[in-house]
């Protein structure tokens, strides 16, 4: 049989690195996968369900004779990682990532490859407020976009591998320079996240007639607050790691929210139903 590549490693064995693995072993696009994790209970875990075929504590050790590594961790720790495996992975090994926030990490990154080795950023668009490597599942990507960042070192070869892999996992893969995604990603992941975890303790905090406010939500905000059940770590950090875009996505929600709150507060009944029907108006056209 021919594989695509021979071994990948997984640096982070949970929903996206875990379905990653589930998507290109179910299309037989790999030979072997390796988990590689800090949580023993995660990695046999993995092992268990057949996610990987082998399972390690030592980033090292597990990249040492990879075709590919996928990083799946928190994005304050991805460069961290590599830099733990740079001087590990073998000529024309390729490193690439899933993170969420992409300038930082693919300057960073680009800068610790040594010659014949590759680092192409990247982030699915994808996932669910579960992690764990039993979350994982082999369609997570089907029919959604992956978003390639390559900087002016990226080697177009390695590019192109890590397009094929995603495309293989069922991706739609889209090319964007890592600044402008940053850009685009606070305003439509994580300005929603901020304002869903903000709204959550907003409410949870308030004090109505002594009553706990939380215990009368109903579907719209449940299904509006889902993704403030995603992981707190994870989110702390993509705030930290894209903060000025984000802190500019905020200040523009903010200004959104106070011309919102001046058209109650002035009764402007025509105002607010041309507020609502452009919002609607805007909803309706990512349908």
């Amino acid at each position: 049989m021919s594989f695509l590549i021979d071994k990948l490693a997984i640096v982070g064995v949970g929903l996206i690195g875990g379905s990653f693995a589930r998507a290109l072993r179910e299309a037989g696009a790999v030979r072997r996968v390796v988990g590689v994790g800090r949580s023993r209970a995660n990695l046999e875990e993995a092992l268990e369900l057949g996610i990987v075929d082998e399972i390690s504590c030592s980033a090292a050790e597990a990249v040492s004779d990879a075709s590919v590594v996928f990083i799946s961790v928190p994005v304050c720790s991805i460069v961290a990682v590599v830099r733990e495996i740079a001087d590990a992975i073998p000529s024309g090994c390729i490193i690439t990532d899933g993170g969420s926030v992409k300038a930082d990490i693919v300057s960073e990154c680009d800068r610790l490859m040594r010659p014949g080795c590759f680092f192409v950023g990247g982030h699915p668009i994808a996932g669910t407020e579960h992690s764990g490597a039993a979350a994982s599942f082999a369609s997570l990507y089907q029919g959604r976009r992956c978003i390639i960042t390559p900087s002016a070192v990226t080697d177009k070869s390695a590019m192109e591998t890590v397009a094929k892999l995603w495309q293989v996992a069922g991706a739609d893969v889209c090319i964007m320079e890592a600044g402008r995604h940053d850009r685009i990603f606070a305003e439509i992941s994580h300005l929603p996240h901020a304002v869903a975890y903000a709204l959550v303790h907003a409410v949870g905090s308030a004090d109505v007639e002594g009553e706990n406010v939380l215990s009368y939500s109903a579907g719209g905000f449940r299904d509006f607050t889902r993704i403030a059940s995603s992981d707190p770590a994870m989110w702390r950090d993509i705030s930290l790691m894209n903060r000025k875009a984000l802190l500019n996505s905020i200040d523009g929600f903010s200004a959104s929210l106070s011309q919102l709150r001046e058209l109650i507060d002035r009764s402007d009944s025509q105002g607010l139903a041309d507020f609502f029907t452009t919002s609607k108006q805007f909803r309706d056209g990512i349908l």
